[in-house]
């Protein structure tokens, strides 16, 4: 009598602990393509460091220096603390043309952009009355600054053309920050306007890396934006009214009102809240890249123990339909042949792009594992229907990753399938028997009809 390890219960154990294996190498392929993603990331560091950033870009802000008293109990004379309180424009409107090109470092590349900026903002002499009347600080104007502020200063190229009223001016290199990013200043003197209005004029160039982001600082403010890319993905707390893309690239426009912020037109400077709330208010674009390598990857890699039980499966159907015999260790190196298919994938695509990566890599783990099959089966036919079951499944596969949007409908169809087509070959199994062991060469069995 056979024993129970020759059992077909205990085989599909035996292969389900096999497959639950094979989880050990798809979780070191996924460690991989973890670290080549770091790797990239840091090539695209060393490329922003010479060209700039991820670039954040707003409008100008009028900061005017102050003395507050600061009331102390028991002192007939409080002391004065000096500060600065910060006025936004009434209207901004931002026009931002990017020439986008990829730049290499290495292996890797990454999208770039020069933006020719122009800038127009206007302040109100209502307002900037009101908000002198209103606040409790006593406001030096003669010392007022309007500040820029810019997400990388590395990436600012050239500012052609700065004008206050009319009149040109110059910025100036600054310590001083808004929230988070740096700023370049104009020094302007309030008492010598005379109460008039500001009109400010800013002709830029500013390069970056992957984003531009903008700050809505104004009560009221229009961007226009357009870039000769054709995947843009809207970012940040404001998607475009309007937006256009096709082959040529994008052209998107926002419109924002100082209603839909979390932070009014005038604060004081030394109010913490105001950081989270500006980097909260940022919006702009990406410059997605649909074909990244590691994406597709990572997606190939999340349904490798799926396919891998589904290979096994198609061999132990040959097994128990065809009454042939396959060793555990032939299953094993079945799935270390699989297995390998997602390194190659993933060094192939490195080079060559992840299309040709993955039909390489396919055909050559469908050539290896049917032509071992037909060597342990010792039947071409055997081999051959084994490498054509193998390879729909990599095109399923394939068609999985690419189907972004409806990769899990589409892989839940494909399993129900599977199951059922499973349950359909092996409705007539008596899955108490034994596995009767062939007098016959498996040539001979495969050639009956």
């Amino acid at each position: 009598m056979m024993q129970w390890t020759q059992t077909v219960m205990a085989k599909v154990l035996g292969i389900g602990v096999l497959a639950l294996l094979m989880t050990i190498p798809l979780l070191q392929v996924n460690g991989l393509v973890s670290e080549r993603q770091q790797l990239r990331e840091t090539a695209i560091a060393q490329i922003a460091q010479g060209w700039g950033g991820r670039q954040v870009l707003g409008g100008p802000v009028l900061v005017v220096p102050t003395v507050r008293p600061m009331p102390m109990e028991g002192l007939v004379a409080a002391p004065w603390q000096v500060g600065s309180e910060s006025l936004l424009a009434d209207t901004l409107r931002l026009d931002a043309a990017m020439d986008v090109q990829m730049r290499g470092y290495g292996i890797y590349t990454a999208p770039v952009f020069v933006a020719t900026v122009k800038l127009d903002a206007q302040f109100r002499a209502q307002d900037l009355a009101h908000y002198r009347q209103a606040s409790a600080a006593r406001w030096q104007g003669g010392k007022a600054e309007l500040r820029l502020p810019v997400g990388d200063l590395r990436g600012l190229q050239e500012v052609s053309g700065l004008r206050i009223n009319g009149q040109p001016a110059r910025f100036e290199s600054s310590a001083e920050r808004l929230g988070l990013w740096p700023t370049v200043v104009v020094p302007i003197d309030l008492d010598a306007l005379g109460g008039q209005p500001i009109d400010v004029q800013v002709d830029l160039k500013l390069a970056g890396t992957e984003a531009l982001q903008l700050l809505p600082l104004a009560r009221s403010t229009e961007v226009t934006m357009r870039a000769p890319w054709r995947d843009p993905s809207f970012v940040g707390a404001a998607l475009p009214l309007e937006h256009a893309i096709d082959t040529r690239g994008f052209n998107a426009h926002w419109h924002l009102l100082d209603l839909n912020r979390s932070y009014g037109q005038h604060w004081v400077d030394n109010d913490a809240a105001m950081i989270p709330a500006l980097q909260a208010s940022t919006f702009g674009v990406q410059l997605y890249q649909p074909v990244d390598v590691y994406q597709r990857n990572v997606r190939a890699g999340k349904y490798g123990l799926l396919f891998i039980a589904m290979t096994f499966v198609a061999f132990f159907l040959f097994e128990v339909l065809k009454r042939l015999r396959v060793h555990p260790v032939q299953y094993l190196l079945v799935g270390a042949a699989l297995a390998t298919f997602y390194v190659v994938l993933l060094a192939l695509s490195e080079q060559i792009g992840f299309g040709p990566a993955y039909a390489l890599a396919a055909v050559a783990v469908v050539v290896l594992v049917g032509g071992y099959a037909t060597a342990v089966l010792r039947a071409r036919r055997a081999g051959l229907l084994l490498g054509g079951v193998l390879g729909l499944i990599y095109t399923v596969l394939y068609g999985l990753i690419a189907a972004e949007q409806y990769a899990l409908l589409i892989g839940a169809l494909v399993l129900l399938a599977m199951v059922g087509l499973m349950m359909y070959l092996t409705r007539r199994i008596d899955w108490y028997a034994y596995v009767p062991k062939s007098t016959e060469p498996p040539a001979a069995i495969m050639d009956k009809p």
